[in-house]
């Protein structure tokens, strides 16, 4: 069938296989490219491995380090007319590529909050990993999660304590408009805090450790995001800010447990701001994302994912003495932070308009990116062809899901 981009809000809701396809080719050989890593990491465990960064960290960890893999996702397969979302297609293509090369993958489809997929993923390590891995990934990014008593939470995106005025902008019409968020209720707050904080992967981490999977000086990261002051009343200071202090302070509890039981670390890991489902849904960010694009890229010190990542282990991960911030964590934001970069966008942000928006920022390529998440807007690619949207990812068959 021909497949073409449907919108609903501020997600995608068809995804074109060959297109999906072809941007992981292109992550592929941006790592390739660059050279291989030291082989610090045997077996990789990524956590919301299907999409953004922890689709580049499994690329990474595989096209770089030469690395076994095992990926943990919940995607949707293809169902009668309706396509498969870009995590399944991006996954299959993975595989594919991966196997090509020679190199182990294995992937888990399901519920990654739930103790049954946790369980799944252990039953693997011990199977098909030599019973240990040493570096684990958390990059889940999910708006609702079901703890394991059973109590659904979901996340809001809402200032605390004030309403919240600024401008934003309609990714797909580029228009420019004002935007008034109430802030957060108190119930709230602590919902968004179980979905996006850091208890699941405290819940991780234990179950790993319990079954004693986890190699002699494992490695554990999550990713996190700051960002500027220009975006603190909705992100830092708002309810995603609360779960991601949350998330840091766990990284500092999940270090004592695991210095004691395999000499391991836990880490977070800022990274930069980038066009993901995620952010096109705050209110503001996309806005403030496309002014960043404009700068950095005119700056030649614009990074992706995949280049974020490699970054991320070549300078940190695969490296004996990681540097750190006062606070424990990785800074792979530090070039989006510059003085220079936030100083061009705070002057641009007070004159921007509708009309002048195309001239004095990356709307365009924001909203490219955004369709390329799907698999459309890629280079090279026919859309005009039919293809077959049933994409099987070689190894999901082997798991209950």
């Amino acid at each position: 069938m021909i497949v073409e981009p449907k919108t609903r809000g501020f997600i995608c809701t068809t995804a074109h296989p060959v297109g999906c396809a072809a941007r992981v080719a292109e992550q592929i050989d941006y790592v390739q490219g660059e050279g291989e890593l030291p082989a610090k990491y045997k077996n990789v465990l990524v956590i919301g491995a299907s999409t953004g960064y922890g689709l580049a960290s499994r690329i990474v960890a595989s096209f770089g380090l030469g690395a076994k893999t095992l990926g943990v996702f919940f995607e949707r397969e293809a169902d009668g007319n309706r396509t498969a979302s870009a995590g399944w297609y991006n996954s299959a293509a993975f595989e594919k590529a991966a196997q090509k090369a020679g190199l182990y993958a294995r992937s888990i489809n399901g519920d990654a909050f739930s103790e049954n997929i946790k369980q799944q993923t252990i039953d693997c390590i011990k199977q098909d990993l030599d019973g240990k891995v040493d570096l684990v990934i958390y990059s889940l990014a999910s708006p609702r999660r079901q703890d394991p008593t059973g109590t659904l939470y979901t996340s809001v995106l809402k200032p605390i304590g004030n309403p919240y005025k600024d401008k934003t902008v309609d990714i797909v019409s580029g228009v420019v408009s004002n935007v008034e968020l109430a802030p957060a209720k108190p119930e709230e707050i602590i919902a968004t805090e179980k979905v996006m904080g850091g208890e699941d992967w405290a819940l991780w981490v234990d179950a790993l450790i319990a079954a004693d999977v986890l190699a002699p000086n494992a490695t554990t990261v999550a990713y996190s995001y700051i960002g500027p002051e220009m975006t603190y009343p909705i992100y830092r200071e708002g309810t995603i800010g609360v779960a991601k202090s949350h998330l840091e302070r766990t990284a500092h509890e999940l270090n004592v447990r695991l210095a004691k039981h395999c000499n391991g670390t836990a880490i977070v890991s800022v990274n930069k701001g980038l066009v993901t489902q995620a952010s096109a849904a705050i209110p503001v960010v996309p806005l403030y994302i496309s002014l960043l694009y404009k700068v950095m890229k005119q700056k030649n010190i614009h990074e992706g994912c995949i280049e974020q990542i490699y970054r991320l282990f070549k300078d940190f991960l695969c490296v004996d003495n990681m540097k750190l911030d006062d606070a424990q964590r990785i800074r792979i934001d530090d070039l989006e932070l510059r003085d220079d970069v936030q100083q061009e966008i705070a002057q641009l942000w007070g004159n921007m308009t509708t009309e002048n928006l195309p001239e004095i920022s990356d709307i365009v390529g924001f909203r490219k990116e955004f369709f390329q998440l799907f698999g459309f807007e890629v280079d090279n690619v026919d859309y005009t062809k039919d293809v077959d949207i049933n994409v099987q990812i070689p190894s999901i068959h082997l798991e209950t899901v």
